[in-house]
């Protein structure tokens, strides 16, 4: 068993409290944490590793949330913000992933008292402690944290004395084999797999339209997708669709009247209505194990009902849900989860099987912490494969998380979180529609959704 002091900061070394805290991620969360820390009057680094802040977000702009305006800006930041005159948007009003970046993400990212600490093209490859691998026990709580990353310059290293790690998930999907691997073949035919979450019918029509697409995934992302396609063939007849899903049905998408969330089951019936009409087909409980290059796009070949199977099709979409990127904590002491990956007093909390995004506990410092004294993980990162994820849960972890770095236990452990009744994630196409697994991706679970 392993014995943390949750009680006090281990922080306080002189050597240490010269030292930024590195924030990981300029997205909603890393954003929160960097505007938690502005109140509490600690200094820190913003290490951004797209281009632009909040590039995954933009990579799934087109889809709009579930969440509000009123719950998906962090009060902190609307605190800041609001100082130099900004206005929430109309608070009842759903935006898209865009509208959340320009509206909120980029004005926060420019303020004066964070923008001059963000470096962006920064990605973090790996994170240790200054001189020490995992197996060194003696002074690590009073040595800097080593952050090595990837920039324009080449590798470079940065020192901390703390680290919140809010980059997300929705660059590592999961497989789109049932083993959890790649299937053999895909690097084959990598130009002709998507990523969760196409813009279907803007930017990347052009790829889709006319064109057999097979989604794989049983989760609301491949929904939106689905719906999404739907509307494509209207306007170009030749588009076919298919969805493939290991399991006799896609639970987590079609649901009965009696579902709590509404719109959860709204986006089911929707997708049901599709199935039954004939413009989606449905290849179920097919597990695959390879792919190959055809002339016209990819062949899928896979296990159904104990005989080998094949499927053609010219796209693919890998909505399969996303993980974390564990490799680069490797000599970081991590208490994680077995199943989900997530930090082990926090895993209970958000049990895919057991909640969904608006039942999860409010949960913070304690429920994060780890074995390494001064490391969290915070934000979609944190929630490892569930994907239950909320912003709002975010900015609460992250506001208890720098209270604790500043020393104000009380406040660390006051932890408070009003979720929106249905907790779905992300919207599907139309305002009435929802999403929220990752297998969603949409901020999430990637929608890698995080709403």
């Amino acid at each position: 068993m392993t014995l943390i002091d949750l009680t006090v900061p281990s922080l306080q070394q002189r050597s240490l409290d010269t030292l930024p805290v590195a924030i990981i991620g300029a997205g909603p969360v890393g954003l929160a944490a960097a505007a938690n820390l502005v109140e509490r009057g600690i200094d820190f680094v913003v290490y951004e590793a797209g281009d632009e802040i909040a590039s995954s977000i933009r990579q799934w702009g087109h889809t709009r949330l579930f969440s509000p305006w009123k719950h998906v800006v962090d009060p902190a930041s609307r605190r800041l913000l609001e100082a130099t005159g900004w206005e929430l948007p109309a608070p009842e009003s759903l935006p898209t992933g865009a509208e959340l970046v320009e509206r909120y993400l980029e004005p926060l990212a420019a303020l004066d008292v964070i923008a001059y600490r963000i470096r962006t093209g920064v990605r973090v490859a790996a994170v240790t402690r200054q001189g020490m691998d995992r197996t060194r026990t003696a002074r690590r709580a009073a040595t800097p944290f080593l952050l090595r990353a990837h920039t324009a310059d080449g590798v470079e290293e940065f020192t901390a004395r703390a680290v919140i790690d809010t980059s997300g998930t929705y660059a590592h999907p999961n497989s789109l084999g049932s083993s959890g691997l790649e299937p053999l073949g895909l690097t084959e035919v990598a130009d002709r797999v998507s990523h969760a979450l196409p813009d279907v019918l803007g930017r990347e029509r052009a790829r889709f339209a006319g064109r057999h697409t097979t989604v794989v995934g049983a989760g609301h992302s491949a929904a939106n997708t689905l719906l999404a396609l739907a509307q494509l063939a209207e306007q170009e007849p030749e588009t076919r669709i298919t969805w493939l899903i290991r399991n006799a049905s896609a639970v987590r998408v079609t649901t009965s009247d009696d579902d709590g969330l509404a719109a959860r089951a709204s986006i089911g019936r929707r997708v049901d209505a599709l199935v039954a009409a004939g413009r989606i087909t449905v290849v179920d409980r097919l597990e695959i194990v390879r792919l190959g290059r055809t002339d016209e796009g990819v062949r899928v070949y896979g296990a159904r009902r104990g005989e080998l199977v094949e499927h053609d099709t010219d796209l693919v979409v890998s909505a399969t849900g996303f993980r974390p990127d564990l490799d680069m904590l490797r000599e970081v002491r991590l208490e994680l989860d077995d199943i989900v990956e997530a930090p082990k007093r926090l895993a209970p909390l958000i049990d895919p099987n057991v909640h969904t995004c608006g039942t999860v506990e409010p949960h913070g410092f304690a429920e994060l912490t780890h074995p390494e004294p001064g490391f969290f993980l915070a934000g979609m990162k944190s929630y490892g494969r569930a994907p239950t994820f909320l912003l709002a849960t975010g900015y609460e972890q992250v506001r208890s998380i720098t209270a604790w770095l500043a020393g104000d236990v009380a406040a660390a452990r006051n932890v408070e979180l009003v979720l929106p009744e249905t907790g779905v994630c992300s919207t599907s196409l139309a305002p009435d529609g929802s999403s929220c697994s990752t297998d969603d991706a949409a901020g999430q679970s990637q929608s890698s959704c995080c709403s």
